[in-house]
């Protein structure tokens, strides 16, 4: 394994513009992953109008589901999606070839991120005004705070896409790679059950788990009412989370397939 260099820090709107859009036709083409990513949000909102319908503290549990939502959209649509596209293109060497042109490493990353997280963001959005409609749930008290969460969460899951990529040999392989950072977030980040109902020491550690931070923030940014030091340490471990992982997709990176 050959590390890579020091990623540029300079992103040059029209290379990362045209890295998107192959990008997007390459996710288009798989049409059954991006039929399952769209049909989600509306999906999920269908089934929990089904389920809640008029019970007590249906608005609760709606509210709670929907920033729920949000981190899973997070996690499918950008973690998991975008390890499968990294290890794609590293193995049919298009990454390699992007490397001999003018694009530095990092506007090569971004643009190979840049559909998901559009499309990402784009579903959080359809979850945040249809969801909250269907499901009779206030719309969020602090979008602004919502907005820089959601954005925290596309940069830190794109990096620990490309990290994760790092140790999947193949597309078939992502599955399992994957599925260690998607259970933990999913049962310890606090998507569907508050981290303050676990006990403790158990919550304590699950507080320091790469998605918690951003889902802090989520379900600060929709209900409000968040303490300022709870806010300060949710970014605090998120901005963590981020430098680690730079330093690792930095360190670690495989631009070359796996031999």
């Amino acid at each position: 394994m050959t590390p890579a260099p020091a990623l540029g820090l300079t992103l040059n709107p029209r290379r990362l513009t045209a890295l998107g859009r192959s990008e997007l036709t390459l996710l288009v083409r798989n049409r059954a992953a991006l039929s399952v990513a769209l049909l989600m949000p509306l999906l999920m909102v269908f089934i929990l109008r089904s389920t809640l319908g008029g019970s007590e503290g249906a608005a609760a549990v709606g509210e709670a589901t929907l920033t729920g939502g949000i981190g899973m959209v997070l996690l499918l649509v950008v973690y998991m999606n975008l390890v499968s596209a990294f290890v794609a293109r590293r193995e049919e060497l298009v990454l390699k070839r992007l490397r001999t042109g003018e694009a530095n490493d990092l506007e090569i990353l971004a643009g190979t991120a840049l559909p998901s997280a559009v499309l990402a963001a784009g579903q959080s959005t359809v979850l945040a005004v249809a969801g909250a409609a269907a499901l009779d749930v206030a719309m969020p008290r602090s979008p602004l705070l919502l907005v820089a969460a959601v954005l925290a969460g596309l940069v830190l899951l794109a990096g620990m896409s490309a990290l994760t990529s790092a140790v999947t040999r193949t597309v078939e392989s992502a599955g399992l790679t994957t599925l260690p950072l998607f259970l933990l977030t999913a049962l310890g980040s606090g998507l569907f059950v508050p981290l303050e109902r676990l006990p403790g020491t158990l919550a304590s550690v699950c507080e320091l788990l790469p998605l918690s931070g951003v889902m802090t923030l989520v379900r600060a940014g929709w209900s409000g009412g968040a303490q300022a030091h709870d806010l300060l340490g949710a970014a605090l471990t998120t901005l963590a989370w981020v430098m680690i992982t730079v330093f690792a997709v930095r360190k670690w990176f495989r631009w070359e397939p796996r031999r």
